[in-house]
C-alpha cells in the first residue's frame, strides 16, 4: 500500500510540474544583455555602438528618430520612415528590415528568432547607459 501511494505521488507532482505556468511574453521580451551582446557581433560589420561605419552609431539609439544622426549618409526610406526607436519599433525592423523600411538601404535579412532579437535589445539597452555611450 505504502508503494501505491508514493507512485501515485510521484505521477501527481509530474503532473503538476508539467501544468506550471509558461513564462509571460512580456519576460521573454525583455531578453538578456549577455546572450545579445554575442548576437550584436553579427551587427559589428557594419555597425559600432560610439562611432559611424557602414551603419550608423548606436549610442544614443532608444529615443532617437531614424535617419536623424547628423552628416550620415542614410536611405531615403529610413529617413522619410517616421520610427523613433524603441523596444518595439527595434523589435519589428529587426524582425525584417526590408519589409519594415522597403527601400532601406541595410540589406540585411533580419533576426528572425524571438528571444535572439529581445536579447541583442536588451544588451542595446544596456550599452546605451556604458561608459562608452555616456561619453558621446
Amino acid at each position: 500500500m505504502a508503494a501505491l501511494a508514493r507512485a501515485l505521488a510521484g505521477v501527481a507532482l509530474a503532473f503538476l510540474a508539467g501544468r506550471a505556468p509558461a513564462v509571460s511574453k512580456d519576460a521573454a521580451a525583455r531578453g538578456e544583455p549577455k546572450a545579445g551582446e554575442a548576437i550584436y557581433a553579427r551587427c559589428l560589420a557594419c555597425h559600432a555602438l560610439a562611432y559611424d561605419r557602414t551603419g550608423p552609431r548606436h549610442c544614443g539609439l532608444f529615443g532617437r528618430r531614424a535617419g536623424s544622426v547628423k552628416d550620415f549618409p542614410y536611405s531615403d526610406a529610413m529617413r522619410r520612415s517616421n520610427i523613433v526607436w524603441g523596444e518595439k519599433t527595434l523589435d519589428r525592423f529587426l524582425a525584417n528590415p526590408l519589409k519594415a523600411v522597403p527601400g532601406t538601404a541595410m540589406g540585411y535579412a533580419g533576426v528572425t528568432d524571438r528571444k535572439e532579437r529581445a536579447d541583442l535589445i536588451a544588451y542595446l539597452g544596456q550599452a546605451n547607459a556604458s561608459p562608452e555611450c555616456r561619453k558621446q
